[in-house]
Order: structure tokens, then sequence, then C-alpha cells
């Protein structure tokens, strides 16, 4: 008999089934044993005589063979989809055992301590309310596909392996084994990848990219996270902001979402620091705080292009590929940096960015002036962006992208505190991986053979 999935024993009364799934919860009524079995649908109910219950328990993972009932009036559970029938047990077979898990599965979960749910995050994942988190963000990635296949992009994968260079964090390095003393890095974004697919041609690409970054840990930021990662060519700012406004309106709407305000409202930098004291802002009444699923989405436009850091030095606020605006292209060459406004976008959400995006400068000249006045000397440029310059000779269509996160996205959307809450398998707050507790220690010879010595500080 084929397997028969939980949330399709309603549409099966009066005929035999065969369940397979975890013990959610057992009640012993005297002769009578209540069984809440649980699979990827949901919870149906099982009863069976005591002859046939054994000692199991919950999340032990049973196979039931019995026939589907409808219950009486008075036994309705309006709780659940299966509520108005039930499973009467003809036999129960044992699958696995199942010791007692370190925590309550069916509780909510978020009173018990971050190292435990993370060290048995296999288990954490049982609950109703992660696993509902994980599937809607399976969701949402496959509807944002689907609108980006719709609208002729190309999804197109980009390396892992690949090199440092200067993208506003620290970068995760990796030893060259076959070129002792030289190191890959694992990228922060897709960045020149991307831009390099718009000389290639391709025109529209995205990927869902996972990003790496050596960088202090919050509640809305971790080690990886995953970018939605667009780029378009033969466009201005208005025109990648409408792609991505549609889309995000488009998929939230059909994930049940109220969007606050269409089309979204656009606001210069200078306009939300005067506004809001801060370019991440909360445009939800208190009301709507208090509600589900209302997203106030919102531009923020015109930021400056350089600032100071604390060695007094000019660095970029963004992302050193962008363009200047376009009347300010003049002032970046005649090296008048203070004024300087660069063609970045950020979209908030709610109080957070939950994405950024530029159009990037197509002209060799532009891109060597922004390295210059970032004190790179014409070495160090070609040595870290020689690749760029030298595709930058061959035809570059004037183009710009976006890269939504989105962890942050489904934690505001689901209105989650912290990112761990979407993230299948996240880092705890002082960076080691859930369950398989990484970083550690390799063995001497690992660290031979890649020409490395641990020095004690």
């Amino acid at each position: 008999m084929q397997r028969t999935l939980a949330v399709e024993t309603s549409k099966k009364i009066g005929q035999p089934v065969l369940l397979q799934g975890w013990v959610n919860k057992r009640r012993d009524h005297g002769q009578i044993i209540f069984i809440d079995l649980r699979d990827r649908s949901g919870i149906v109910q099982v009863v069976c005589s005591k002859k046939i219950a054994g000692d199991w328990r919950s999340e032990y993972v049973i196979e039931v063979s019995g026939e589907v009932k409808k219950r009486s009036a008075q036994n309705i559970n309006p709780d659940i989809v299966t509520g108005q029938v039930e499973v009467a047990a003809q036999e129960i077979k044992v699958l696995a055992k199942a010791e007692t898990p370190p925590f309550e599965i069916n509780a909510d979960g978020r009173d018990v301590e971050e190292l435990v749910r993370l060290k048995y995050r296999y288990l954490d994942l049982r609950r109703t309310r992660m696993t509902r988190n994980l599937r809607l963000r399976s969701d949402f990635v496959n509807h944002c596909r689907q609108y980006l296949f719709q609208n002729e992009f190309v999804e197109i994968e980009t390396p892992l392996l690949t090199k440092s260079t200067p993208e506003g964090a620290r970068d995760f390095i990796v030893p060259a084994r076959l070129q002792p003393g030289k190191f890959y890095a694992l990228p922060q974004s897709p960045q020149q990848y991307k831009q390099l697919l718009m000389v290639a041609g391709f025109e529209r690409y995205f990927q869902i990219a996972r990003c790496l970054r050596d960088e202090d840990l919050r509640a809305d930021r971790g080690f990886e996270h995953t970018q939605l990662d667009m780029e378009m060519s033969f466009v201005q700012r208005q025109d990648v902001m409408a792609m991505a406004e549609a889309m995000f309106t488009t998929v939230f709407e059909a994930m049940g979402a109220t969007i606050k305000q269409k089309p979204f409202p656009v606001f210069t930098y200078k306009e939300v620091l005067a506004k809001f004291e801060a370019d991440k802002f909360d445009l939800r009444t208190k009301a709507e705080k208090e509600q589900s699923g209302v997203l106030a989405f919102a531009w923020v436009v015109d930021f400056p292009f350089f600032e100071k850091n604390k060695q007094g030095n000019w660095t970029f606020t963004h992302n050193p590929f962008s363009d200047p605006m376009p009347q300010h292209k003049e002032k970046l060459l005649n090296g008048e940096i203070s004024s300087i406004l660069t063609s970045q976008y950020d979209l908030v959400c709610n109080g957070y960015e939950v994405g950024g995006g530029s159009i990037r400068a197509n002209d060799a000249k532009i891109l060597s002036k922004v390295f210059e006045i970032l004190g790179y000397s014409k070495t160090v440029m070609q040595e870290q962006f020689g690749h760029m310059l030298e595709a930058f000779k061959y035809g570059v269509p004037p183009h710009g992208g976006i890269a939504p996160g989105i962890d942050r996205l489904m934690m505001v959307f689901l209105n989650e505190v912290s990112m761990k809450e979407v993230v299948a398998f996240p880092q705890t707050s002082s960076g080691q991986t859930a369950v398989m507790t990484a970083p550690s220690s390799v063995s001497q010879e690992q660290l031979k053979e890649l020409g490395i010595k641990i020095l004690k500080k």
C-alpha cells in the first residue's frame, strides 16, 4: 500500500491507509490510546487499542496501518486541518526509537538556551514554527525565481573560490594547496562576476547567492547570508528600482502580506537623516506593528559616495564599483570628493535595510579614479582589479543591480527577532556553527600539506 500523508486523510473516509511519521503526542485513556501522528503535511489523530500499543513515546518514528473514520460532532478538533477525521489503527510498527529530547518539541522554543537549540538543531527544526518559517522561505525563493524567469532573467552560478579584494568587510580566506603561500577568498558578494556577466552580454542575470563576510555578528547579521543577486544592462536607477519593487509587491502579496504603500515612497539620504535621524526607519503605525504581515517598504537614494574613515582617509560609503550620479561625474574626475553623490539605492522595510544596489561605473576612467581616491597605487590597482579594468576595454553596457538579503527579508516578513529563526543551520552569537561546532582544529598533516604554521599568541 502507498503511503498516505496526514493532510490527505480528510479525503479518504472509510478507506484503508498507511501512515508514516513521528509520534507528536501520546495520550492513554484506559484501554484506548490516542496518538497525534506528525509528518511533513501536518498532524492526524490515530486511535488504537492497548493490545497493539507498544511502549513507544513522543518522537518515535512509526508506521500505522488502519482505516480513516469520521469523528463524531463532539470530538471534532477545529484547530487542525484533519480535525474531522481520525485513523483507527489495525497495526503499528516502530520504524525508529527515540530518546527523550533535551527540550519540548511542541513548545515555541524561544525560552530554550541558544547553544542547546543549535546543538540539537535537527530537533529544533521539528517545531511547527520553525518548519513553517523554512517552508515559507522556500516559497519566497520559488516565487522570486518564477518572477525573474518571466522577465527574461538568466540564473547563473558564480565561483565560491575567488580573489580577495576590498568590498567593505574582512574576507574569509582559503589556502591554496597547489600554490603554497597563496590564498583564495570566499565571496562577500558576486559583485565583480555579475558585472563581468553584463560585459559578456547576458543583460539580465540573477542567482540565489551564498555570501560570506568575517564581520561582527548581530541578530540581523551573520558570517553567512543568502542574497537574491540581480543585475541588468541598459538601465538607469529607476529601472532597477521598478523591477525590484514590482517583484516584491507581486511575491509578498501572493504570500499573504499587506504592502503598506504602493508605489514605495522614495526619500533622499538627507531627508531620512533629518526626519528619522537614521537611514533605516519604520513607516508602520503602532497598530500596524501589532499586526502580522504588514510590510512598509521605502527607498533611500542620493547617498554620499565617499566619507572619511577613523584615520581621516577617504573610503566608500557603499560600493566602490558604483557610478556617481550623472551630474557628478565631472566632479569625481576633477577630485571634488566631498560633494559627490553615488547612484546607490537602499531598500528599507519595517526598520531594516533589506537590500541595496546601484548603477555601476562602466567607464574604466571612473573606476580608476575611485580607486585612486581610496588611496590605491596603480600597481595595487592592477594587482587587485586588473581583470575588471581589462574587461572594461571591450564594450561595457550601462548596468546596475540590487541584492536583497533573503535571511533578513524573511526575518522581517515573519516578524522574528533574529535571522537564526529563518535559517536552517545558523551560527551561534560567538560564530560557532550549529550541530557540527566549527571552527575546529585540523591535523598537523593537513597544516603541513598547506604550508601553514600556527603561531601562539
